[in-house]
Formats: C-alpha cells, sequence, structure tokens
C-alpha cells in the first residue's frame, strides 16, 4: 500500500501571534496541551529534550525530540521518532521525521499551520502504522492548541 511522506494540518487561531508562538516554544506550555511533562524545560535548537508523555494510555512512553530550529515567532521545528511507543524497540536505529511548525498572519487570526514529513524513511514494517497514527495525532494535536489557546484568552 503507497503511503504518503507526509502530514499537513492548519488551524486559524484567534488569538496574537505572540500566544501562538510562546504556546509553541515555551516548553511548558507546549507539553500543556500537547500532553508532555516539560515543566522547568526548554527547548534549545539542536538539543534533545526528553520528557514523560501525559496522555491517557501512553504515560509508558517517553517523548523524544532534537530541536531542529527556532526563528521568533514564523518557525519552530523538531526531529523525533513518529509513533514510538513500544518501550522494547529501540527507535534510534531509525532515521526521524522532520516536524515543522509555521504561523503566518493570516484575517481574522493567525494560521498555525503543522507538517511533519519523512515518513518514507521509516522501516517498511512501520511506515504505514506511524502515518495513520500521527496523521490521527495531528487532527487531535491542533485542536488542543486550539482549545489551550482559547481557554488562555478567557482567563
Amino acid at each position: 500500500m503507497h503511503v504518503l511522506d507526509r502530514i499537513e494540518r492548519k488551524v486559524l487561531l484567534s488569538v496574537s501571534r505572540k500566544q501562538v508562538w510562546e504556546a509553541l516554544v515555551d516548553a511548558e506550555q507546549f507539553g500543556d496541551w500537547f500532553g508532555i511533562a516539560l515543566k522547568d524545560k526548554t527547548f534549545v535548537a539542536g538539543e534533545t529534550i526528553e520528557a514523560p508523555i501525559t496522555y491517557p494510555g501512553y504515560e509508558h512512553v517517553i517523548w523524544k525530540a532534537r530541536i531542529e530550529r527556532i526563528l521568533p515567532q514564523t518557525l519552530f521545528s523538531f526531529r523525533w521518532h513518529p509513533y514510538a511507543v513500544d518501550k522494547d524497540v529501540d527507535y534510534d536505529q531509525e532515521t526521524p521525521t522532520l516536524v515543522e511548525f509555521t504561523i503566518e498572519d493570516r484575517a481574522p487570526g493567525i494560521l498555525l499551520r503543522v507538517v511533519e514529513s519523512g515518513f518514507n524513511s521509516l522501516p517498511m514494517g512501520r511506515r504505514q502504522k506511524a502515518f495513520k497514527m500521527n496523521s490521527r495525532g495531528w487532527d487531535e494535536q491542533m485542536g488542543n492548541i486550539e482549545s489551550y489557546l482559547n481557554r488562555a484568552r478567557q482567563a
């Protein structure tokens, strides 16, 4: 079965560019909406960060990502191993996918786009499942950040 190499999702947010940016690059805020325990952590380009996932059913998983680029209020990207949920598998032997968040002004708000690419580099035995699960996951995560920012706006 043919699997696409890239997932793209976008959401139009009714908050400021600064608020969207902080929800992406402030590690603790990112963890709050993404479901990762990132309290007292910092995203630094070129560094790898690890933290436990807090999403129900995945508490046994350690989220691990190498922060690639942080271009102020424009781009935040990292590499990770998609759907790396089996604690008995060494995913470090695989080529990670690239996740890129971009933000741009789009009336009447801010357009947030996420693109995850590189699925074709995954082992055949995992490629389809990782693509399917992350495709669903990005749908949920875009809803999560929208809800998170809407709650913050109303507070």
